[in-house]
């Protein structure tokens, strides 16, 4: 089995390095590592070029954003499976794609997900939030729950048949690609109780209240496109029940 790592990226400098080099040393060997460049402007390319023949595909353009550039990753994708990998995050341990791999084979299913964790941009071992997947269970979808984005991997040929990110989604792309596949089309998955991602604090959708209206509204319209019932209640269920998942401590500052 082969398995594609997409990572975006644009003037990505600071931790580009930090993301290959956690692919580099995986266990696992047969991975496709693609980088899909926005035109960067800082030194992007010399780091991605510094690593040769390792990094499997990559180009440089324009692109209308990070889901836009997803797609163009896992159009260029040969893998059996495709996952996502953020340039300024990393996989958890050296042998997580070995265990996706495993995982994919014993459980004969088409979608694996598991757990990832929030950490400090600067000192990665300092957590704010662990986002624990669960059993999986499409009618949790009812309730606002997702699989954590960064740490889903999907068979390739299902995205050849239903398609990419929807670019106009803006924040909430990645909510809607997963409710497409998982609650709409019904795929099957399963959940692999241990950390994906390590992924660096931030994230567009939640820097402040305007924002995090405005990734409800959408969020709400993907549920809606998607048949979800009730979406409105559900849009707002859905920031609700990650509460748990934040280390008030060391969000106040408290070691």
């Amino acid at each position: 089995m082969r398995i594609s790592l997409v990572t975006v990226t644009y003037n990505s400098e600071k931790y580009l390095a930090h993301c290959i080099d956690s692919v580099q040393r995986q266990t696992y060997k047969n991975i496709e590592h693609i980088i899909v460049d926005g035109n960067s402007t800082d030194n992007t390319i010399n780091i991605i070029k510094q690593y040769g023949t390792s990094i499997s595909k990559w180009v440089s353009e324009p692109d209308r954003g990070m889901y836009d550039a997803i797609n163009k990753g896992m159009v260029m994708a040969t893998g059996d499976v495709v996952g996502v990998l953020n340039s300024d995050d990393m996989l958890y341990s050296d042998d997580v794609i070995e265990n996706i791999v495993r995982t994919f084979n014993e459980q004969n299913v088409d979608s694996v997900y598991g757990d990832l964790q929030y950490v400090d941009q600067e000192v990665t071992s300092r957590v704010f939030r662990t986002w624990r997947g669960k059993k999986y269970d499409r009618n949790l979808f009812k309730m606002g729950w997702m699989p954590g984005h960064p740490t889903f991997y999907i068979k390739k040929s299902l995205i050849d048949t239903f398609g990419g990110y929807e670019n106009h989604y803006f924040t909430a792309a990645d909510y809607e690609f997963m409710a497409r596949y998982l609650f709409h089309h019904k795929i099957s998955s399963f959940y692999l109780p241990k950390l994906i991602v390590k992924m660096r604090r931030g994230g567009a959708s939640n820097n402040n209240i305007s924002h995090r209206f405005r990734a409800n509204r959408r969020d709400y319209l993907a549920m809606k496109k998607n048949l979800i019932p009730m979406p409105f209640l559900v849009s707002i269920l859905k920031p609700l029940i990650k509460v748990h998942q934040y280390n008030i401590k060391t969000n106040l500052g408290i070691f």
